[in-house]
């Protein structure tokens, strides 16, 4: 699992990603402006009328008072077209081809619940995040970096690792259950001779790529809290290093992905550990550390974001009514990069190329990938089309030696503690379905509303621990039997809607004991 040596001239040899959840840019890192003029943050000057059709409304103004926020501001596809336009989505209005002139967050967020512009409309001191302060002081901050697609947190993850949703812009349980099967840069990377390791929080989001079920790539996935500062100290981590952090809340282990309503300061703490943990490898002159979201989850932000010029991935079309055709970007979301090869205070605009309109979004990290690791082809036609940052950490001949070796401690910013007994929010509900379709119960007549409508979160949380760990036992009973270690690996109920198993193209054919663990039966 040790990072092998690249060809390339490039010094990094380890890209470790963590991706957080639903926050702007100018709401997490706006105000950093005042430290750094050079970002293109906020003044307090960038303001949205209450109501856009109405040239008398009252205009709420960007502050700097954000803390703990609940409930959750909306981020839909069609939330997200208001925020942007200022309309309502409609057919009419869409084929207008509107300017976004990011004028609609706080009439979306009073629709969405009265008084919520004050939240959508105001973000983080540094002080409040001084984990975040001192990151963006002492590395490289980009501030135009936007969300994949214009869309909630499922489609924008995908885009991370695979340059693409494969046409996803809202849940689709029944591609849950298959698993997305586009390729992913964990296979290019594998191909190539690279290594790739998944340090998870229950569960591993990353389970939704169909091909990341397969059996060669189950020792890929570590226990964060067991593994991942125990392969630091060893020199131990892989090529590429993705982060899983705590999608649920709980009283004992609260939530650490920023995601509303879980507490923003448990966010910073669990940057703080991984950058520490980094920082104190052997490894750490070969580390690219990235920190980014995956969204805005409808938290203001003033740039606009792009609207023309964006290549669609790979031609498919998003679920009606929208049809979204993956031809503009996402809200501007918080992108830092971390490494002792970055100079202090770096900020990264606008990408020169490789096309006039190419921007950093969240295909540019495979895109920079296959540049430091010299992978043969590109995933799709969005990260060839994606700007790289490879520039940053070309500018020194030798690697920092004056990087923090710890950083500060975050205050705390909720009053109380988790609400254990909430209902879900969509990813969570995904998480939960997705969990479904590693045990098996996903062809039980619960699957996948009634699985999840009457769920609280320390439910969800008990049924994914259960599943994932079934997951991994049935995948070790596979591998003692000696099944193809192509297979990809899910549990099925006895009974007759269980699909097919899905199986590689040309395998050769099994044994009856094989074909018995091709299905995985589980009687839950």
């Amino acid at each position: 699992m040790v990072a092998e040596s690249s060809s390339s001239a490039y010094p990094i040899k380890t890209v470790v990603v963590l991706v957080q959840e639903n926050r702007s840019f100018d709401h997490m890192l706006g105000w950093m402006k005042s430290l750094n003029p050079e970002i293109d943050g906020v003044t307090g000057s960038e303001s949205n009328p209450i109501s856009t059709s109405d040239p008398n409304s009252k205009r709420v103004f960007f502050g700097d008072r954000s803390a703990y926020v609940d409930p959750d501001p909306g981020h839909s596809i069609q939330d997200i077209y208001e925020q942007v336009f200022g309309q309502p989505w409609t057919e009419d209005s869409a084929a207008k081809n509107l300017a976004p002139a990011m004028q609609g967050f706080a009439q979306n967020a009073e629709r969405t619940q009265p008084g919520m512009a004050e939240t959508v409309m105001n973000g983080f001191k540094p002080d409040s995040v001084p984990v975040y302060r001192e990151l963006v002081s002492e590395f490289a901050v980009c501030d135009r970096w936007f969300a994949s697609v214009p869309a909630a947190t499922q489609p924008n993850r995908l885009f991370v690792h695979s340059a693409t949703s494969h046409g996803l812009t809202g849940n689709d349980t029944k591609q849950l259950i298959q698993g997305f099967p586009q390729k992913t840069i964990f296979e290019s990377l594998d191909e190539a001779g690279f290594s790739f390791g998944i340090y998870y929080n229950y569960p591993p989001s990353t389970l939704f790529y169909r091909n990341l079920r397969k059996l060669k790539h189950i020792d890929n996935f570590h226990n964060f809290d067991v593994h991942f500062k125990r392969h630091c100290e060893e020199g131990k981590l892989p090529n590429y290093v993705v982060i899983e952090q705590r999608y649920f809340d709980l009283l004992s282990v609260p939530g650490n992905d920023d995601h509303p309503s879980h507490d923003v300061s448990e966010g910073q703490k669990f940057v703080k550990k991984v950058y520490e943990a980094l920082r104190a490898s052997p490894q750490w002159n070969e580390i690219l550390f990235i920190v980014l979201y995956d969204e805005h989850g409808g938290f203001y932000d003033h740039v606009p974001t792009p609207v023309t010029g964006v290549p669609s991935p790979d031609g498919l079309v998003g679920q009606p009514p929208y049809n979204f055709r993956f031809d503009r970007l996402g809200v501007r979301v918080p992108a830092i990069l971390i490494s002792p090869w970055i100079e202090r205070g770096t900020v990264l605009h606008e990408p020169s190329g490789p096309f006039p309109t190419s921007q950093f979004e969240h295909s540019s990290i495979a895109a920079t990938v296959k540049k430091i690791f010299n992978l043969p082809h590109f995933l799709t036609k969005r990260d060839e089309w994606a700007g790289t940052f490879e520039a940053v950490f070309l500018i020194r001949t030798t690697p920092r030696t004056d990087c923090p070796v710890s950083l500060p401690e975050p205050p705390r910013l909720r009053e109380g503690g988790a609400k254990e007994e909430s209902k879900l929010s969509e990813f969570q509900s995904e998480l939960v379905q997705m969990a479904a379709t590693l045990n098996g119960d996903h062809a039980k007549d619960v699957y996948p509303h009634k699985l999840v409508d009457n769920l609280t979160v320390s439910d969800a949380v008990k049924y994914c621990d259960g599943a994932f760990k079934t997951f991994l036992d049935e995948c070790q009973r596979a591998k003692d039997s000696g099944m193809d270690a192509s297979h990809v690996v899910f549990c099925v109920a006895n009974s007759p809607t269980t699909p097919l198993p899905i199986r590689p193209s040309q395998q050769a054919p099994k044994s009856f004991a094989q074909k018995i663990f091709s299905c995985l039966i589980c009687d839950h």
